[in-house]
């Protein structure tokens, strides 16, 4: 296996992966791996096909959903 080194990650960020790490009970080591995992495979293609699938699921539901771009406009014109 390949080893990385990444630099200058604020304090902030590496205190976020460190507390998701000890949450999950594990190192964070172990955790980042994972998640950069997850991330590599969960590609653009896949994403916007799952989007095209449920978008086509909720057109086939008798529920018809409003415009929210619409709401929006109506809630900043009061």
């Amino acid at each position: 296996m390949a080893n990385v080194l990444i630099r200058n990650i604020s304090e902030e960020v590496l205190d976020r992966f460190k507390n998701m790490a000890k949450s999950h009970g594990r190192s964070l080591q172990q955790e980042l791996r994972i998640v950069l995992e997850k991330t590599v495979d969960q590609s653009s293609p896949d994403i916007f096909q799952k989007a095209s699938d449920l978008r086509r699921k909720l057109r086939k539901k008798t529920i018809r959903f409003t415009d929210s771009a619409r709401l929006l406009r109506k809630d900043r014109a009061r």
